[in-house]
């Protein structure tokens, strides 16, 4: 019922059905949708309460799709993928290049906001348009735009409210060029230059967006790696990848200040220099979106950052009332929300369903070029004690690679030595977060090198770097203590 008023509380009486809905649900990002609909599946009554004005949450229309959306205009509108293909120099008409990203953007926006709807409606979901706070264990109050408050009450509740950018004091928010991931979405102009703060997966996305569409971007990480998550070698590959682009990459260097002078923005560093752009980008961290929720006076303890603390099966420190999806903190990430609300529901209500989410979790970090990796790294793997062999295959040495012009990219995939399974895939270049797949079902299944050597993979496709990788760790299997790989390791 979008945009109705809900139905008052029937209260927990004996012989009447003690609630209103089995389950509540409190955002419709990734987490709330899928729980939601799961829940439904079952044939559970569910609301799903959203305060904005369409439902998708961050996903939708500050984050995940949007950001990814502007990265393929960028990509498209720059020319970047035919520029060394075909040697194709296009100049970008940057008062003409902000109209149609952010029209791109709001037309997939549109498509998603559509099929949301059409989700929650074959489910029999109700949805309901308002602001919710949390006033008990199994209620919740909501107050719609005009400030009529009612009452919803549900066997369980599940927060799926997300998270938004944080804002530390020191950064003036408060100029229009002073931007955090949510409002940079809302650029009027395309600046001459931009200075990025944070090297986590936002600030790389952002810095090598613009950097495609032309903009003198210069990137600031405090520590001395970008994503340290990843494995050590891919990351290293990133960086110079970035530069590459144009990204002026420099790590070590903190923040002091950030003011308008004459000129634009600056920027002061630890290391006592001065950056000075036309735009900033804040992009270092965000914090759990439980602002106004009134989680802690009934009793759900929260986090650092405002994250919800729950268990292995998402219930908060109340057992009635749930929580996933950036809402939770780490990994943050769209696909693992989904399924952490999946689970969250299935245990709640006992379904013999999806009892816990996967421990192989892929990563897509949406950066030119594309990273994406699923399992161990190699430092993980010798972290644990486990002797690994690694085997790599650039795409420069594959006739897709050479098609598309990509010959930087890279296909690492990391293997137990004992076993000869496969822990760990890694892939950065075109089609990466859609070439992990392979790594991962690969992982999931308990395959080996021998498994990948026995696959046939079509010709040409980036997909046979699984293969030239796994015959480059068998050349590696049984290498001497100086490296070199005994006569009897090579193969075709």
């Amino acid at each position: 019922m979008t945009g109705a008023s809900p139905r008052a509380p029937r209260g927990d009486t004996l012989g009447a059905v003690p609630y209103d809905f089995d389950l509540l649900v409190i955002g419709s990002g990734p987490a709330g949708e899928k729980g939601a609909a799961q829940a439904a599946y079952f044939g559970k009554r569910v609301a799903l309460i959203e305060r904005g004005r369409a439902p998708g949450g961050a996903a939708v229309h500050t984050g995940t799709l949007p950001s990814k959306t502007l990265r393929e205009t960028a990509l498209f509108l720059s020319g970047h993928r035919q520029r060394e293909l075909y040697g194709v120099s296009v100049a970008v008409d940057h008062t003409l290049a902000v109209p149609k990203l952010l029209s791109r953007k709001d037309a997939v926006r549109t498509q998603e906001v559509a099929r949301i709807h059409w989700n929650l409606d074959r489910h029999a979901v109700t949805y309901v348009m308002g602001t919710a706070r949390v006033v008990g264990p199994h209620e919740v109050e909501i107050t719609t735009t005009d400030g009529t408050k009612s009452r919803l009450s549900a066997e369980f509740i599940l927060i799926a409210t997300g998270s938004v950018p944080h804002q530390p004091a020191h950064i003036p928010f408060a100029d229009v060029d002073v931007h955090d991931s949510d409002t940079i979405l809302e650029l009027d102009r395309m600046p001459a230059s931009l200075l990025v703060i944070g090297g986590g997966v936002i600030g790389c996305e952002y810095a090598t967006m613009f950097a495609a569409m032309g903009v003198s971007v210069t990137l600031v990480e405090p520590r001395g790696e970008l994503l340290s998550f990843l494995d050590a070698e891919l990351s290293e590959a990133l960086r110079v990848g970035m530069i590459d682009l144009g990204v002026d990459v420099r790590l070590e260097q903190g923040v002091t200040t950030v003011q308008r002078v004459a000129g634009g923005i600056e920027t002061a560093l630890k290391s006592g220099t001065t950056v000075l752009t036309e735009m900033v980008l804040f992009a270092a961290g965000r914090s759990g979106a439980t602002a106004g929720l009134g989680l802690e006076e009934v009793g759900v303890k929260l986090a650092a950052r405002g994250a919800v603390a729950v268990d292995d099966d998402y219930r908060t420190t109340v057992p009635s009332i749930l929580a996933a999806g950036d809402v939770v903190g780490f990994p943050a990430l769209a696909s693992t929300s989904m399924e952490q609300a999946r689970v969250a529901v299935c245990q709640a209500f006992g379904f013999a369903y999806k009892r816990q989410v996967s421990e192989l979790l892929p990563y897509g970090i949406y950066t030119i070029p594309e990273v994406s990796a699923v399992g161990l790294s190699e430092e993980d793997a010798r972290e644990r004690g486990i002797d690994v062999v690694a085997g790599r295959a650039p795409y420069a040495h594959n006739a897709r690679g050479k098609i598309l012009g990509d010959t930087s990219g890279l296909v690492k995939l990391v293997f137990e030595r004992a076993s000869r399974k496969l822990l760990g895939a890694h892939v950065l270049g075109d089609r990466a977060t859609e070439l992990v797949h392979v790594g991962q079902a690969v992982i999931l299944l308990g395959g080996t090198v021998d498994t990948l050597i026995e696959m046939v993979f079509n010709y040409p496709t980036l997909g046979e770097c699984y293969k030239y990788a796994a015959y480059d760790a068998l050349g590696r299997w049984n290498a001497q203590p100086d490296g070199a790989p005994s006569p009897g390791g090579k193969t075709a």
